[in-house]
């Protein structure tokens, strides 16, 4: 459907929460699938933001796919910065209070929970971050 390359900075996350959107427009997903992948987009796009290129600024693509059969969206996002497998690290231990808790990763843990798939791959110099959420 449609691409967004972008400068992966969080004052560019706007736009790119308002690109995903506008291209889902064309399915009927409800108000609860639309959160679900507004707050994956906003925590996957961020940490590319965060840590891909620190200190200096990179691009980042955002492709978003919609298929009818079976109903389903697949947002990628490709990016050219540091190799990092965001799902190689250990699921936080959510029994245990905030506190006890180490720093990191429930961000992710939230977009593995609520997509219905969530794969990364480094391929040609390129991080490349997919989820999908079926509807």
């Amino acid at each position: 459907m449609g691409e967004l390359i972008i400068d992966a900075t969080t004052d560019n996350l706007n736009e790119v929460l308002e690109f995903v959107e506008k291209e889902m427009e064309v399915i009927n997903a409800s108000p609860k699938i639309h959160t679900q992948i507004n707050i994956a987009v906003e925590e996957i796009f961020v940490n590319i933001a965060h840590y891909a290129y620190n200190p200096v600024i990179g691009r980042a693509t955002v492709d978003v796919q919609i298929v009818e059969e079976p109903p389903s969206v697949t947002i990628t996002f490709i990016d050219d910065g540091v190799p990092y497998d965001p799902l190689a690290k250990e699921d936080p231990d959510v029994t245990l209070s905030a506190e006890e808790r180490q720093i990191g990763g429930l961000g992710i843990y939230m977009v593995k929970k609520s997509m219905d798939e969530v794969k990364y791959e480094y391929k040609d110099g390129h991080n490349i971050l997919t989820i999908k959420r079926n509807l």
